[in-house]
């Protein structure tokens, strides 16, 4: 069980932390604390630091509410709940192919890939308005529900293969998905803070590669989903 849960966890949690969506909504946060403090670099870094802190905190809960979700559902199928796990590793594959087509056939907003076009005015409102530290925290709880759409397909299959151990026993697995998740976050904040780069370059970065994003995301799902329902997992 250990070595199917480094494997597929961990490859989950890559999956998901390349998604484009939560390195744009950093990028937009960290303009507004540059905006309004320009001189101040250390508020760039506690700003990140505070956000990244905010979705990890906020998925541990969206996770641990999953798992226990599967469990009061496995209980309720019994036998049953096989298919349940199988259908755990199609939803991956499909959340792949969908990723790997956003590659070949790109649409801002994509199904399950991307944050829907609705919600990005509502998500920029609320990030034009974080002008502290503090702000970055709360408003990152906020935030996490508009990225539950594009980011939360792969926390869902986490969790719900989780959900096979003990509830207490799946929170270290919880948090190593959710570290794996942010730690590009981290070094994006890391990198702007010690002025390796800056926020623009960032940005254009991300637009310029954002297929790419969506292949390596949809490759790793694929392949994990791929090898579950297969068993060479």
């Amino acid at each position: 069980m250990a070595d199917l849960n480094f494997v597929t966890i961990t490859t989950l949690a890559l999956g998901d932390s390349v998604n484009p969506c939560e390195m744009a909504i950093l990028t937009m946060i960290l303009i507004s604390i540059l905006i309004h403090n320009p001189e101040n670099r250390e508020k760039v870094l506690y700003a990140g630091l505070a956000f990244t802190s905010a979705l990890f905190f906020g998925y541990l809960i969206y996770g641990l509410i999953i798992i226990q979700l599967f469990h009061s559902f496995s209980i309720f199928a019994g036998n049953y709940s096989v298919y349940v796990f199988r259908g755990l590793a199609i939803l991956t594959m499909i959340l792949g192919a969908l990723n790997i087509k956003d590659f070949f056939m790109y649409q801002p907003g994509g199904l399950a890939t991307e944050m829907p076009l609705w919600m990005r005015p509502y998500a920029k409102e609320l990030t034009k308005k974080i002008t502290s530290v503090s702000g970055a925290f709360i408003i990152g709880i906020l935030l996490t529900i508009f990225l539950i759409p594009c980011t939360g397909g792969p926390l869902v299959v986490a969790s719900g293969l989780l959900s096979k151990l003990s509830f207490f026993n799946a929170i270290p697995w919880l948090l190593w998905y959710n570290f794996i998740f942010v730690l590009p976050m981290i070094i994006i904040t890391l990198l702007i803070f010690f002025a390796f780069t800056t926020v623009e370059n960032v940005s254009s970065w991300k637009e310029r590669n954002i297929k790419y994003l969506h292949l390596i995301a949809g490759i790793l799902l694929f392949a994990v989903g791929l090898s579950l329902l297969m068993g060479w997992l």
